[in-house]
């Protein structure tokens, strides 16, 4: 039995804060910004997904084996072009099935997702009028599995979106090419490798990488969401003007992530890589994170999350006011692992009990459950260590409190600071929605548990207020 945990905190915010939709930060006041967010602001959990043809060498060249993340092999083996086409030659993913991805992402609970058309290997995974080197006119595969997917995302009413690398382009003459270090490769003297890759940044923008952003967003329905990636030092104002530019006019409604380049022209912002904020932030925002160490498929990385570390993760997002976006890397035949599978599984088994906790759900008011600065550590940059606590989180909506309880205490959960008198609290697991025993005494609350833990996870007990409109300010 674990000892009974009561949690003193004072609210930073008032009951106001109970809302499914975060506060926005001042460059983004746009109404028609906001109509385009209400669905993603509502969605909360969604599926990434690296594809492409370094899917086939997985981590490997020539018999020498790669650390870091799986899509970075042409970068980091410094591959020739020449070689690198050739493995468009062997690509041929016959075991991809667009229906069973898009229904495990229905089955994990995943509202949305984005898929890469293009990353910074130049290779198109869609049939491109504008460069050969793409999957349908340089694989023996030679269908567009884009379509594939777009459907059976419709199908299950999931919103599908694509990532494309604006800026960074190893193939076409002229991409970007990240000048380094990056993870274990070295920064070298000149980024280029090969004397194809020689070109003018302005020629690719505009011969390449407009072209295919207007083909992505007009060959394939809706799209919801076209996520841009590493604009380095090319993609200025202007430049990240003229995409948005082409999105606007293609496709009005679709979204446009944070890392597009540029000064405020994005839709949401993105958090790094697997970056979650120690504390909770408002405006609209979404952490991208991988299932085990790399994004594309490798193939000797097992190190994968556990279920109740991703659960941990998306109610903790939430309740700071983000979205999660979780990501799978298929091997080159079209097969997504299968321990990211189970996982994802479990994941989703726990939202259907408790996915009204985290479905437009919004920030919790209080804060001091996320963790607390050290007074006497400091992280490598100097700073204060951020020590967090993974007890408890809190989610929200008019009205409610959601309590997520990853550690469950021993007799009673107590609570300082609640505005608002509660009428009841229950539990999300129980069908009935039994009444727990409430205690409160002016801005203290206590409520009364069962002995055990209904989920071995995290067992979420839901909270309501009486008049909850009166008492915002």
């Amino acid at each position: 039995m674990n000892a009974p945990i009561t949690r003193t905190l004072l609210i930073a915010m008032a009951l106001t804060t109970f809302s499914a939709t975060p506060a926005q930060t001042d460059q983004h006041q746009d109404p028609q910004r906001e109509e385009r967010l209400a669905w993603w602001q509502e969605a909360k959990f969604g599926m990434f997904i690296h594809w492409g043809l370094y899917a086939l060498p997985a981590g490997e060249w020539k018999g020498q084996s790669y650390s870091g993340i799986g899509e970075w092999i042409m970068y980091k083996a410094r591959i020739p072009l020449a070689e690198y086409e050739q493995l468009a030659t062997q690509f041929n993913p016959v075991k991809f099935d667009a229906e069973a991805w898009a229904q495990l992402a229905q089955d994990a609970g995943m509202k949305y997702l984005v898929i890469t058309s293009k990353h910074h290997d130049g290779f198109a995974m869609f049939g491109s009028q504008t460069d050969a080197f793409n999957i349908v006119d340089a694989t023996p595969f030679k269908r567009d599995p884009m379509k594939e997917l777009a459907a059976a995302c419709a199908k299950r009413n999931i919103k599908f979106g694509f990532y494309y690398s604006q800026a960074q382009d190893w193939h076409a003459p002229g991409g970007a090419i990240w000048q380094g270090p990056h993870e274990d490769a070295p920064a070298w003297e000149n980024p280029r490798w090969d004397v194809r890759q020689e070109g003018d940044f302005d020629t690719y923008f505009n011969e390449k990488a407009i072209p295919q952003v207007r083909e992505l967003l007009s060959n394939y329905g809706p799209v919801a969401i076209i996520w841009f990636d590493t604009p380095l030092n090319v993609v200025n104002v202007e430049r990240a003007a003229r995409l948005v530019k082409v999105v606007r006019e293609l496709q009005p409604n679709c979204l446009i992530n944070g890392r597009l380049g540029g000064e405020n022209q994005s839709d949401y912002d993105s958090e790094g890589d697997n970056a979650i904020p120690d504390l909770s932030r408002a405006g609209a925002w979404e952490t991208p994170a991988t299932l085990n160490d790399t994004w594309g498929f490798k193939k000797n990385d097992h190190h994968w999350k556990k279920p109740e570390d991703l659960t941990f993760k998306l109610v903790d997002i939430v309740s700071k006011g983000g979205n999660y976006l979780l990501n799978v890397g298929p091997d080159g035949e079209g097969v997504i692992p299968l321990p990211g599978c189970d996982m994802l599984r479990v994941v989703g088994r726990w939202l259907k009990v408790n996915g009204e906790a985290i479905y437009g759900a919004g920030r919790s008011p209080f804060g001091g459950e996320f963790g607390v600065f050290s007074k006497s550590k400091t992280d490598r940059h100097g700073k204060p260590l951020f020590e967090a606590r993974r007890t408890w989180r809190c989610t929200t909506k008019p009205g409610k409190l959601y309590l997520h309880l990853f550690t469950w205490p021993t007799g009673k959960f107590e609570l300082t600071g609640v505005k608002g008198a509660v009428t009841t609290a229950y539990l999300l697991a129980d069908p009935q929605r039994t009444p727990l025993q409430v205690t409160q005494t002016g801005e203290k609350v206590s409520i009364t548990l069962p002995e055990k833990a209904p989920d071995t996870i995290a067992s979420v007990v839901a909270v309501e207020f009486q008049n909850q409109e009166s008492q915002e300010k």
